[in-house]
């Protein structure tokens, strides 16, 4: 019916069934009207009237249709040798780009990428004598409509524009009435065919449960007569779930959705039109002008958003005049959704069987051998499976999917390690924290020699702010057990002990013999420099200081008690008190002043010089 009118040079508004030959019916039209040098060859033709920009153009919703169509188109125009290029994203710019620049006839595309090339300059459309909109209903539901009036109003105005879809909105309407000349709407149905499905597609509508779906589904797969197989998902991962579970239960399954690069669709498209997969789970991505030799079932995993979508899910099989079988599971809360769907088409089945992958009536209807499990048996895999398909390298832009990158095993071995791993070495306030001869003395040594020195661990000394760090010699010292006899070795090579705020035990150390005093520190801050300067003088033999202030420390050592002996031993905080104190007493030995320090103090409370 279309093709009269459309080799006529009139605008067409094509309305049929999905799977009823739409490709064909606008796809000859526009290989008639292209010129070829065949056609100057055979006379039909001037020279001048070739020319290397695309002279008809075809605008589809999907990648995958993209590449549908273009194969159909090469298909046909094989005679005539007319040039047809796929231009589509996912795929890099370059091939494109010098196809483009070596000619092209007819250019079949997708709107995003389309409009880029002709913002870049790359795609001439002055010349183009036919557009063709395909699927128009699904661009509209992309969102692609705004795209697509930039590309029309890119073109000649004197065109031929043909527009053809299964369902036509409102707004697709407008937009033929908006660049279309007095078109002819041609709408074919069959007078035996009064649905808007094909009747050649037996239905199958099943009340099932979310968690037994796998199952079930399984089951069907194994159905007498069953050939090829697509399952249609909502989302993307459900698509990408339920293609893994079917591999692992032995089903050669792809996947094809959004979320998988272009080479990992293409890769799983290839393999299911070979046959190396007969299961694939899909979006409704590849609901849309699929067509696959051989799709016995189509099993609706999730129920479809609207009857649109329904009506394309189903049109996968029963196509070309082929049976089909269409399975349908909806979910307890998908109910009012396919009372919807079930009004709109009219399809009598608004109160679908609960139905499980056990249920008797679900082997009868569908033909599944009696004690069929969820499982395939080994005996029946005999699909190759997906990885015998090679992914196609295709330049993907952005970044490509790790599912759509080839899996390419490298083993190497390392040579052995022939010098010794570089140690990292600690700084402090960059300044190395230990010496070439300290790390070379830490470094492990023969075992002869480890068994005759022992190795001192370096131990870490936390200093507050303001108060000097000790030198590169202090941290390395070794710590070592002096004698009694020795009080200033003693006091020189015994590291700092750690000290807590709350002073659980109060630890002795040895007074200074040369003085005859004793002397009890205050507790407070205030009372440092004091005791140092008693110490040094060693003029009173018996100095009681009281303290000014109970502190913390004061709750364990009792400061009011006697001095019993001039020689007693003095038993100072472990502060840094107790530190001035070690380096007062070494004063008179030395012949020198001790030296100040810097204290805090609270309030009015100030050192004595």
């Amino acid at each position: 019916m279309t093709l009269p009118v459309a080799l006529s040079g009139t605008d067409v508004i094509g309305q049929a069934k999905t799977g009823t030959g739409k490709t064909l019916g606008f796809g000859l039209p526009l290989l008639e009207r292209v010129t070829v040098p065949a056609d100057v060859e055979a006379g039909r033709a001037k020279p001048e009237q070739l020319t290397d920009a695309p002279q008809a153009l075809v605008v589809v919703p999907t990648r995958e249709l993209c590449t549908q169509v273009t194969n159909d188109l090469l298909t046909a125009g094989k005679v005539r040798n007319v040039r047809v290029l796929a231009i589509y994203g996912g795929r890099a710019y370059e091939p494109q780009v010098e196809a483009l620049r070596k000619g092209v006839d007819v250019i079949v595309g997708t709107p995003g990428r389309l409009l880029d090339l002709a913002g870049q300059k790359k795609l001439d459309l002055s010349h183009v004598r036919a557009l063709v909109l395909d699927e128009a209903d699904e661009m509209l539901d992309l969102g692609f409509l705004p795209d697509v009036e930039k590309i029309i109003q890119q073109l000649p105005a004197k065109r031929q524009t043909m527009l053809f879809s299964a369902t036509m909105p409102g707004a697709v309407i407008g937009l033929a009435r908006r660049y279309m000349s007095q078109p002819t709407h041609i709408s074919a149905t069959s007078p035996d065919d009064a649905g808007a499905t094909v009747a050649n597609t037996t239905q199958r509508i099943y009340r099932a449960h979310s968690m037994d779906k796998p199952e079930l589904v399984s089951r069907i797969l194994q159905a007498d007569g069953r050939g090829l197989a697509m399952i249609f998902c909502r989302t993307k991962r459900t698509a990408a779930d339920i293609a893994e579970q079917l591999a692992r239960r032995g089903f050669a399954s792809g996947a094809v959705h959004g979320d998988l690069g272009q080479g990992a669709r293409e890769q799983a498209l290839r393999a299911f039109r070979n046959g190396k997969v007969d299961v694939l789970v899909c979006t409704d991505v590849a609901a849309r002008g699929i067509d696959v030799e051989g799709v016995t079932h189509v099993i609706n995993y999730q129920s479809p958003e609207d009857e649109k979508t329904y009506l394309h899910r189903i049109g996968r099989t029963g196509r070309a005049g082929a049976k089909g079988t269409a399975v349908t599971l909806v979910d307890w809360d998908d109910i009012p959704r396919w009372q919807l769907i079930n009004k709109a088409l009219d399809l009598g089945f608004p109160d679908p069987p609960e139905t499980y992958s056990t249920s008797p009536h679900l082997f009868e209807e569908l033909g599944i051998p009696a004690g069929t499990k969820g499982v395939l048996p080994r005996a029946e895999r005999t699909r190759a499976g997906l990885a015998a398909e090679e992914v196609e390298d295709l330049g993907e832009t952005g970044g490509r999917s790790r599912r759509s990158a080839p899996t390419a095993t490298v083993t190497e071995e390392r040579p052995p390690r022939t010098r010794t791993p570089r140690q990292r070495r600690r700084t402090r306030a960059g300044e190395p924290a230990a010496t070439d001869e300290a790390l070379s003395a830490s470094a492990p040594a023969a075992p002869s020699e480890q068994s005759t020195e022992a190795r001192t661990p370096r131990r870490r000394r936390r200093t507050r702010v303001g108060a000097p760090a000790e030198s590169v010699e202090q941290v390395l010292t070794p710590v070592t057990t002096v004698p009694e006899a020795q009080p200033e070795a003693e006091a020189e090579t015994k590291p700092r002990r750690r000290r807590s705020r709350a002073v659980k035990a109060v630890d002795t150390v040895e007074a200074v013999e040369t003085a005859e005093a004793e002397v009890k520190p205050r507790r407070t801050r205030a009372a440092k420099a004091t005791v140092v300067e008693d110490v040094a003088t060693a003029e009173a033999p018996e100095v009681e200081t009281k303290p000014r202030r109970r502190t913390r420390a004061a709750k364990v050592v009792d400061t009011t008690a006697a001095v019993e002996t001039a020689e007693a031993e003095v038993k100072p905080r472990r502060t840094r008190a107790a530190k001035a104190t070690a380096v007062a007493a070494e004063a008179p030995v030395e012949e020198a002043a001790a030296p100040r320090r810097r204290t805090r103090t609270r309030k009015a409370a100030q050192p004595e010089s």
